[in-house]
C-alpha cells in the first residue's frame, strides 16, 4: 500500500489574515516546559477575541477538569479580556480531584467550583447562571466493562444540563466516533454523512447528541456538536502515543493505520468560536480535527528520524479508518495554526527531555469499539 505525503498549510481565519498573528512561538524544536505550552495554549488569537466580544453573558464550562478543559477556560479568559470584557466571568465547573489546577485557574482569574455532576442528589440550580455554556463531560475508557455508565454521564445527564441552561447558547464536544470505519481514501466522513457508531461508548456519545438535538428542536436551545478527534497537546494524543513506542523500541501497530489530529489550542479556539454559530431546531454540527489523513506508519518514521532509531512495525494497514473530513471548520475558522509536522517535532522534543505525559492513551487503534 502507498503511504501518501501529508501536506502542511499555512492558516488563515476568515478574513485571510494569519490566525496565528499574535501567538507567541514555542522554539524551533519545541517548549521549554509545561508553563510554556500551557502559555501557547492559553493565548488566543485576534479571531476569538473578535467572536468572544459579539457574546454576551458569562461563560460556564462543564467538565472543566479534564484534558482540554483547563486550557480552554484560560484560553477563554484571556480572550474575553482582551475583548474588553473583564466583567464577564468563566465559570469553570468539576469535581477538581486535583484541588492544584483548581487553584491555578483561580489564580489566572478563572471562577472555579466543586460540583460532582454525577451526583444524583446535587442541585444544578446551585450552579452559576451562564447564557455560555462549554460541555465537555464526558466517559469513555471502561465504557466496554461498564456500559450504563457510560450511558448516565454521555447521554442521561445532558438532559439535566439542557433543562437547566434551556435559554443558554451550549457547544456540546462530540466525537468523531459516532461516525462509522470508512475507507482511507475517502477523505473521511462529512457533516452530512450519515452516523454508524461502533460500539457502547460512541453509542452513547450518538445518545448525547440526539439529547442536545431534542433541546434545540422542542426548547429552542441554541445547540453547537463539537465532533472531535484526536486533540495533541504533547502531554497526550495520537502522536505521544506513537512517538512513545518509537523511542521506548516497541513494535507500532498499524493495523489501524490512519488517523485525524489536530492541535488542541485550535480545537479550544473552535469550540469557543462556535458558539455565535449555535443555532436552536437544528444544532450547528462540526467536525474538529486537521487537514490530513495522517499514515501512521509514515508518522512512526518521522519519530524514527527524529530520535534517531530503527522503527518496528506489527500488523498491515487495514483498508478503513476513523476519519473526518474537516472542510466546514476550515472554511469557517481557518487551517489549524499549527501544521502535523511541527507537531511531531515538538513531540519529539518533548519526550526526549522526558517532559511530562498524562499517562492517558487515546487507544486510536481500537477498532471494535471497546475502550
Amino acid at each position: 500500500m502507498n503511504h501518501p505525503t501529508m501536506s502542511t498549510s499555512t492558516s488563515a481565519d476568515t478574513s485571510g489574515a494569519p490566525r496565528s498573528s499574535g501567538t507567541p512561538s514555542a522554539g524551533p524544536t519545541g517548549f521549554a516546559d509545561e508553563a510554556e505550552l500551557e502559555e501557547r495554549l492559553a493565548t488566543p488569537s485576534p479571531a476569538l477575541v473578535a467572536d468572544l466580544a459579539r457574546l454576551d453573558g458569562d461563560l460556564l464550562v462543564l467538565g472543566a477538569g479534564g484534558k482540554m478543559g483547563p486550557s480552554l477556560c484560560r484560553l477563554a479568559r484571556r480572550a474575553l479580556d482582551a475583548a474588553g470584557r473583564t466583567d464577564a466571568a468563566v465559570h469553570a465547573v468539576s469535581r477538581w480531584s486535583d484541588p492544584a489546577a483548581a487553584r491555578s485557574l483561580d489564580d489566572d482569574g478563572v471562577h472555579t467550583v466543586a460540583f460532582d455532576l454525577m451526583d444524583p442528589d446535587a442541585d444544578l440550580g446551585a450552579l452559576p447562571d451562564a447564557a455560555n455554556v462549554v460541555f465537555m463531560v464526558g466517559a469513555k475508557f471502561g465504557s466496554a466493562a461498564a456500559p450504563s455508565h457510560a450511558w448516565a454521564v454521555n447521554a442521561a445527564m445532558p438532559d439535566r444540563v439542557v433543562r437547566r441552561w434551556t435559554d443558554a447558547r451550549i457547544a456540546a464536544f462530540s466525537t468523531g466516533n459516532v461516525y462509522p470505519l470508512v475507507p482511507v481514501g475517502s477523505g473521511g466522513c462529512t457533516e452530512d454523512d450519515p452516523v454508524g457508531p461502533v460500539g457502547e461508548y460512541a453509542m452513547s456519545c450518538l445518545g448525547r447528541e440526539r439529547v442536545f438535538g431534542h433541546a434545540a428542536l422542542t426548547r429552542g436551545t441554541r445547540v453547537s456538536v463539537i465532533r472531535l478527534n484526536y486533540a495533541v497537546d504533547l502531554r497526550y494524543g495520537v502522536l505521544a502515543d506513537i512517538a512513545s513506542r518509537v523511542l521506548a523500541g516497541e513494535p507500532v501497530d498499524v493495523r489501524t493505520g490512519y488517523a485525524n489530529v489536530v492541535w488542541q489550542g485550535y480545537a479550544n479556539e473552535v469550540a469557543l468560536r462556535s458558539l455565535p454559530h449555535a443555532t436552536a431546531g437544528e444544532p450547528f454540527t462540526l467536525n474538529l480535527t486537521g487537514p490530513e489523513t495522517a499514515s501512521v506508519r509514515r508518522l512512526a518514521l518521522w519519530f524514527g528520524e527524529e530520535f534517531a532509531t530503527k522503527v518496528v512495525f506489527e500488523g498491515a494497514e487495514a483498508p478503513t479508518a476513523l476519519l473526518s473530513d474537516a472542510s466546514r471548520a476550515h472554511a469557517l475558522f481557518g487551517y489549524p495554526d499549527v501544521p502535523l509536522r511541527t507537531l511531531v517535532a515538538w513531540q519529539a522534543d518533548w519526550l526526549r527531555r522526558g517532559l511530562p505525559l498524562s499517562g492517558k492513551p487515546t487507544k486510536f487503534q481500537v477498532r471494535d469499539g471497546r475502550f
